[in-house]
């Protein structure tokens, strides 16, 4: 989108020659979330996955949920996910010594329901060390791998492309693939060094927003070399886009190559984005747009026009657009809207907001809500994302914070530097709209968060 000075030369071209959304967002900019969403087309109100799939936590997909995976296959596809999965419960909140060695937050996802359609499977649960990943196949013993993550997974997918592109060509059906990267994610320095050599000269243009002074009065953490430490942090995350990047060319050649392409429907999203120092936060987790605002760029050569929408396109949204483009019938339990006839010009959607929210997951949070005899599911965030503005009541991660109300203009405003911020509900015409329909969208997704 040219906002930040980060190389990305296949991206890049992938966007001028392909379809670009200007307004795609995550719904709840957590990883698990997103996640649910992304598969079931449904809120973290309905799947219940609100917060990580994490020790202590018990949370999960679950398997009676419908996935984009599941409606696939039964249409006949031959299905691929490759990469982190992040929506099976740790197995560390089973049992102390897992026999496929998973530890903390990870996670063997064994053959069956909980694999929700997908037939083909290397994958594992959430785990960090880029350079040095592990991964499980269809028995749980773990596959250690001495590769950065990303190059090693985009691999496997051009093995999987290649043999299944064969495989369509003798009419045994169509194939489809989901290669789930985890970088670029902390730790940001664990890249190999010849992406960070790119970055490796000079100090970098941070965002308008970043404030060290203020990351550190929030965090706690002493950052009293100015911004060095966010360049550095910045510097390393970019490197690990622009790694991304050289992956993700590597696959599209791959179609090109195969000569699939008019047949062959590529997407490039995101879970969510990273603050990198805006607003004085780091990760994510805020409605903030370094947040809650993803890449979406959609390529199918002769179907999808080169462009660029502004249709508001949420998690939930990605999974019954994605079936309804592939001619899949659409899950009745889904809450997402599908945008196919929008995106291939013959129709148009009303939407005129996003609804986005977040949860106290932590678990001190959670113990505290729950000694206070209260539901830590209605607090936190909610939110509306319009194409002009966002507007969100907050009423905390602990029990007894003080609600506040908070609207930032895009237009006026882009680096969200002045919200007008609220203690009371809204007196001008336009506020009271925005609240109304954050009220409309709790409705409809049964959310008892109380905007009192």
């Amino acid at each position: 989108m040219g906002e930040d000075p980060v190389i990305t030369p296949n991206i890049d071209r992938f966007a001028q020659e392909n379809l670009v959304f200007n307004h795609a967002l995550s719904c709840t900019p957590l990883c698990s979330p997103h996640r649910a969403a992304l598969m079931t087309g449904r809120y973290p109100q309905s799947t219940g996955v609100y917060t990580n799939c994490k020790i202590g936590a018990d949370v999960m997909l679950s398997e009676d949920e419908v996935c984009i995976g599941d409606a696939l296959k039964a249409a006949g596809y031959q299905t691929g996910y490759i990469g982190k999965w992040h929506l099976d419960l740790p197995e560390q909140n089973r049992c102390q010594e897992p026999e496929s060695g998973a530890r903390d937050w990870d996670a063997y996802t064994p053959p069956g329901p909980k694999r929700h359609g997908f037939d083909f499977w290397y994958s594992y649960g959430a785990y960090d060390h880029h350079l040095k990943p592990h991964y499980w196949k269809d028995t749980p013993e773990m596959i250690q791998v001495d590769q950065w993550s990303l190059e090693h997974e985009t691999d496997v997918a051009l093995d999987f492309i290649r043999s299944k592109a064969k495989e369509t060509e003798k009419d045994n059906g169509p194939f489809a693939l989901f290669v789930s990267w985890n970088p670029p994610h902390s730790p940001f320095e664990l890249v190999p060094e010849r992406y960070k050599e790119i970055y490796s000269e000079g100090k970098l243009s941070l965002r308008p927003n970043v404030s060290s002074e203020q990351l550190a009065a929030h965090t706690g953490e002493p950052f009293e070399s100015g911004d060095e430490a966010l360049n550095r942090y910045t510097r390393d995350y970019f490197a690990a886009v622009s790694g991304m990047d050289e992956q993700f060319g590597r696959i599209w050649r791959e179609v090109e190559e195969l000569g699939i392409a008019e047949n062959t429907l590529i997407v490039l999203s995101s879970d969510h984005g990273e603050l990198m120092g805006s607003h004085g936060l780091m990760a994510k987790h805020s409605w903030h747009e370094e947040s809650i605002a993803i890449p979406c760029l959609m390529s199918w050569r002769g179907t999808i026009g080169q462009g660029s929408t502004n249709l508001l396109f949420n998690s939930v949204d990605i999974m019954p657009t994605l079936l309804g483009l592939a001619g899949v019938t659409v899950p009745a339990a889904v809450e997402g809207f599908d945008l196919t006839r929008d995106i291939l010009g013959t129709g148009r959607t009303d939407i005129s907001s996003a609804f986005i929210s977040a949860f106290p997951g932590r678990k001190d949070a959670i113990e505290q809500f729950a000694a206070a005899g209260l539901d830590n599911r209605q607090y936190g965030w909610r939110g509306i994302r319009t194409s002009l503005y966002t507007y969100v009541v907050h009423k905390g991660y602990t029990p007894g914070a003080a609600v506040q109300r908070l609207f930032y203009d895009h237009e006026k405003d882009p680096y969200q530097l002045n919200p007008v911020v609220m203690q009371e509900r809204p007196q001008t015409k336009l506020l009271i709209s925005l609240e109304e329909e954050l009220q409309s969208w709790l409705d409809r997704t049964e959310d008892r968060f109380d905007l009192a």
